[in-house]
């Protein structure tokens, strides 16, 4: 699903230069639930910008599913990511005007999916990760947990290959962390390749391999 060769990241302010991302190999198999984790400064956000697409590497290569991703445009990006991606995101990233059902059919209508197929899929994904009865509540109303399960849901409604979730538990309590583990647990037995950057330990524990990187470096 995802294989990364001596990719390489550095960021420019003037004459200075920041080397984020040090010559990093990796490869995730389809299917597999994977950590990421690093102290501060790692290099583990912007390994996840490089992963959905929303950074560009400067050398090496990376492939999506076999395909290789590399000075795209914006346009295909964007394509790129509605096709293969999902996201979950620590803040949720929600729009607070919208109900819990408008912001899991958001993705559709980019997709130009009709009005009525991506408000029936958007309420089946909300039950999927039992929010049915929550589904005409705007995210103010809801607690931080089912928001986050609402930010799940529409990831998961344009059926992505990959899903990529960035400090998913960092604003949840212990409990509603573990339930959302549980199912992140749920997608992977139903064959999804999942990639979640967490700094906890016992999050780390759920997945099925831990990389972790120190300084831009895989380190294990």
């Amino acid at each position: 699903m995802i294989r990364l060769e001596k990719i390489n990241k550095s960021y420019h302010s003037g004459a200075d230069a920041l080397h984020v991302l040090r010559d990093v190999d990796l490869h995730v198999r389809p299917g597999e639930f994977v950590s990421i984790m690093g102290s501060s400064g790692s290099g583990k956000s912007t390994l996840l910008n490089v992963l959905g697409i929303l950074d560009r590497y400067d050398e090496g290569a990376y492939y999506l599913d076999g395909r290789l991703i590399r000075n795209l445009s914006e346009r295909e990006a964007a394509r790129y990511r509605n096709r293969f991606i999902g996201f979950v995101f620590q803040a949720f990233n929600l729009l607070a005007f919208k109900t819990a059902l408008e912001n899991v059919a958001l993705p559709l209508y980019y997709q130009g999916v009709s009005r009525a197929k991506r408000t029936a899929l958007a309420a089946e994904y909300l039950d999927r990760v039992g929010l049915s009865a929550r589904a005409h509540h705007l995210p103010n109303e809801l607690s931080g947990g089912e928001r986050q399960r609402v930010s799940v849901a529409r990831a998961l409604v344009t059926r992505p290959k990959l899903l990529l979730a960035d400090e998913p538990t960092g604003a949840l309590d212990t409990a509603t962390s573990y339930q959302l583990m549980d199912l992140f647990d749920e997608l992977h037995r139903d064959g999804n390749t999942i990639v979640v950057v967490t700094h906890e330990h016992d999050i780390a524990e759920r997945t099925e391999r831990t990389i972790r990187l120190r300084d831009g470096r895989v380190e294990a």
